[in-house]
């Protein structure tokens, strides 16, 4: 029997290393990850040249788009390392949509990048499942996405992965931190690890611990495989919810650059946080790498989340109505601090209180 012309066509190509019939086992693999996440916006189908999105602007009067990409840095070295790929994607989705939704934008879809050396089917689909997961966990839809196979360009068994998401928010509505005051409340977040930054660090830690993916992390009973790839939590839920029906003035996703970077950004001029440590229960691992890592807690807060993952900024007189509304959503919260007037030469726009 002569072989199938597509296998034909394909030789020269599959020689020099790219299989362009593993491409298309996966497609097929994923249609059905993908149509998980189907919503009422999508036009197309999976396979086109472009994903087509017809956003529902009912209600709104001037519907600005908010964008975001993102990647999931050297965590995906730990997913090498200890052959788990199910969650990664989960972060690679969080990371983007979670900006999107600092700005009070809810998410209409994603995209992905994925690339590797030579395509594992396997692998692949495991990664893009965990990418479909965070999409139904965002509410929004896997429109599309790139696969690609480039022989020589990356070690081995390993890929790289990169993030694309486009939410949409009413002009009046967007958050901006431009209303935020002196005596305004912080409200943070819990965080369910790590989440997707300061993996390089955390990395040379782990590495000089001798500790392996399967022993139980001290101060936990979990395995160290398990805490260093616990996938990052998605606020949007918990972002749609409030913004619905309370006001929140600014909202700060705290990724790279810890808190001593991330909530400046959301904060008017002349006034500053003030962070009361303590005041949230810091999780084991931040305590692990501290002591570990030989680190200060104001370098652990300047590098990782240290277990506040998103935070809220808000008037005083509705922290209870915010703080019932995040219990009845099952997300742990704490008041954390407050936004105060800074002084004259004072640079720094975070003081945390030891």
């Amino acid at each position: 029997m002569p072989p199938k012309k597509s296998v034909t066509r394909a030789k020269a190509y599959t020689d020099s290393g790219v299989d362009i019939n593993a491409g298309n086992e996966l497609v097929t693999r994923i249609k059905s990850m993908v149509a998980t996440t189907r919503t009422q916006g999508v036009f197309s189908d999976i396979g086109g040249f472009g994903g087509l999105f017809r956003p529902d602007l009912a209600g709104m009067e001037d519907p600005v788009l908010v964008s975001s990409t993102d990647g999931v840095g050297t965590k995906l070295k730990l997913a090498f390392q200890y052959d788990k790929h199910d969650t990664i994607g989960v972060d690679l989705v969080a990371m983007s949509v979670n900006d999107v939704i600092v700005q009070g934008a809810r998410p209409l879809f994603f995209l992905d990048y994925f690339a590797t050396g030579k395509l594992d089917v396997d692998k692949t689909a495991s990664v893009i499942s965990g990418i479909a997961e965070g999409c139904r966990q965002a509410g929004c839809a896997l429109l599309g996405g790139e696969t690609a196979e480039m022989p020589d360009m990356y070690a081995p068994g390993e890929y790289d992965l990169a993030g694309f998401c486009v939410g949409i928010v009413d002009n009046a509505r967007i958050v901006d931190g431009s209303s935020i005051k002196v005596g305004d409340v912080l409200i943070g977040l819990a965080s369910s690890g790590l989440h997707s930054n300061g993996y390089s660090l955390a990395r040379k830690i782990l590495e000089k611990s001798g500790l392996s993916g399967d022993d139980i992390l001290p101060g936990t009973n979990r395995p160290v495989r398990d805490v260093f790839l616990e996938p990052t939590t998605i606020y949007v839920d918990c972002a749609r919810s409030l913004l619905r029906d309370l006001t929140i003035k600014g909202m700060s996703h705290i990724t790279g650059g810890g808190f001593y970077d991330n909530i400046p950004r959301v904060l008017p001029a002349q006034v500053g946080a003030h962070i009361e440590f303590g005041s949230w229960p810091v999780p084991p691992v931040f305590t692990w790498l501290a002591s570990a890592g030989s680190l200060s807690w104001p370098e652990m807060l300047q590098i990782f989340n240290c277990g506040i993952g998103y935070i809220l900024v808000v008037d005083k007189g509705c922290i209870d109505e915010v703080m019932d509304r995040l219990k009845a959503l099952d997300q742990p919260a704490w008041r954390i601090g407050t936004v105060e007037r800074l002084k004259g030469g004072q640079e720094d726009r975070v003081t945390v209180i030891f």
